[in-house]
């Protein structure tokens, strides 16, 4: 009873020029998420000049970060070994935790040049976009019918003909679906806040609530590093941990600031209608 999934991922080709809905879809995220930044900088008057610079940097940072990550966290013996093979994006192997860090290194560098543009503040924006590339990013590995989910008989499993004939848990659509509730939320809460947003709330939150959806979610994927599979948890569960602690901790730091900020300004309010 399982669906059967055998879709092409190449939709066209064009001279050497191969599209796939990967590609459309990776593009897509970029389209919308520069239009999202250029909604919040108008919102609070920040000089949208900056905004093409700051698209070059996420998509440098975006695709080095998640190839480094993909050869040197997944198969570091191989890619060390064949140093020149590491170039060849085309051919796949993007990994979402390098990629992180290839962000935070790409905004860091942006902000280094704008002082009207904190890092926080940054981040607390772009992470809006970020969840939001992560929705159609795994739709696109859909398409491609990679990041699979262990066999399954659960009644919504996907059998994916391009691979073998196992049902499997559609671990794409799950990271999708989530990434895609995360956006909404994220985006909503900014929405509400606003310039009033805590410096690093929303970035912590985006790092508990991703990358700790990310922890569990292996548990149906098949483990994609090249080595470790005698171990209790995947290579991406224990690349999770670090920055779901990280995220709880931004968390806990914007709260207090903001129960600081809050108490300072109770007690001015004081002064002044004593003086």
């Amino acid at each position: 009873m399982a669906i059967v999934w055998n879709v092409d991922p190449d939709i066209a080709q064009i001279g050497p020029i191969t599209i796939r809905y990967y590609g459309l879809l990776f593009a897509l995220s970029f389209f919308l998420g520069f239009n999202i930044m250029r909604s919040i900088f108008r919102r609070e008057d920040k000089p949208e000049s900056g905004l093409e610079m700051l698209l070059t940097y996420m998509m440098v940072g975006t695709i080095a970060g998640a190839r480094l990550g993909h050869c040197l966290f997944y198969d570091p013996v191989y890619y060390l070994s064949n140093p020149l093979q590491i170039l060849k994006v085309w051919e796949g192997g993007l990994a979402s935790h390098g990629g992180a860090i290839g962000i935070l290194t790409a905004l860091y560098a942006y902000t280094r040049k704008r002082p009207e543009q904190p890092y926080l503040w940054l981040l607390d924006r772009m992470i809006i976009t970020i969840a939001l590339a992560g929705m159609f990013i795994r739709l696109g590995n859909f398409f491609n019918s990679e990041i699979l989910g262990i066999p399954s008989d659960v009644p919504w499993a996907i059998i994916f003909d391009r691979i073998d004939s196992a049902p499997r848990h559609p671990a794409q659509i799950y990271e999708s679906l989530a990434y895609g509730i995360i956006f909404v939320g994220l985006y909503r809460l900014y929405s509400r806040l606003g310039e009033r947003t805590p410096n690093g709330f929303l970035f912590g939150l985006f790092l508990t609530s991703v990358f700790g959806f990310r922890f569990f979610i292996e548990f149906v994927k098949e483990r994609q590093a090249a080595y470790g599979g005698d171990l209790p948890l995947s290579v991406g569960q224990l690349l999770s941990i670090p920055l779901v602690l990280g995220g709880i901790v931004m968390l806990v730091r914007a709260l207090k600031n903001e129960v600081y900020v809050a108490k300072a300004g109770t007690a001015e309010d004081a002064e002044d209608a004593e003086s």
